[in-house]
């Protein structure tokens, strides 16, 4: 497989993950589903914007470069002597570095997220009543939250969804960044000696 369709394959599956990461954030700033009356009662991390901004809107731009990539063709570093398709794949190296930094980043809020628990009310203020993941593992204690409705499950659902889809998407623009290496060094195909004289595989 030519690394160009390599490239297409990872920003075909970058595309969805960071839609549906932002789709989680903004569902996030509706704690239990509904809208609060005062934005302090929302969970810090929300604020932070990890799924719009880090797994979001980074994401796009090395999805887009990974998908443009899939117009060089498999050999047209060695048929067409082009030297333009490895620096194409040099600089996807910089965009899937970029992505790697995003992802991680909202990883990074929602581990702590979900560590921290969320912003809820108790029987005396508005508060963190978790420590430490304490709630993860003891669902007992999601009584302390009495509003608003099912907060507890609302949050650990979108966190743990976007823990994981951020994962994945550091794990794809690593592959790229490999991919990317063998680009810049061989062309368009897995290797340099891939390609004939006559430009086929």
């Amino acid at each position: 497989m030519c690394t160009g369709g390599c490239a297409k394959c990872l920003g075909s599956t970058l595309i969805p993950l960071a839609v549906l990461c932002t789709l989680a954030n903004i569902l996030l700033f509706f704690p239990g589903g509904k809208v609060v009356e005062d934005r302090t009662y929302i969970t810090d991390e929300v604020w932070c914007f990890g799924g719009i901004l880090g797994s979001g809107v980074l994401m796009i731009f090395p999805a887009l470069v990974f998908l443009g990539l899939q117009n060089n063709d498999c050999c047209g570093c060695c048929g067409n002597r082009s030297c333009g398709k490895r620096f194409a794949m040099f600089s996807s190296i910089i965009f899937a570095a970029i992505g790697v930094l995003g992802a991680g980043y909202c990883f990074v809020l929602s581990a702590v997220a979900l560590n921290k628990g969320p912003k809820c009310k108790t029987e005396a203020e508005w508060t963190y009543p978790f420590k430490a993941g304490d709630y993860l593992a003891d669902h007992t204690l999601w009584e302390k939250c009495t509003s608003p409705d099912n907060i507890v499950p609302w949050h650990l659902t979108l966190f743990s969804l976007l823990l994981v889809m951020s994962g994945i998407q550091a794990v794809l623009c690593g592959i790229q960044v490999v991919n990317g290496l063998f680009g810049t060094i061989c062309g368009d195909c897995n290797c340099c000696g891939c390609c004939g004289g006559d430009g086929t595989v």
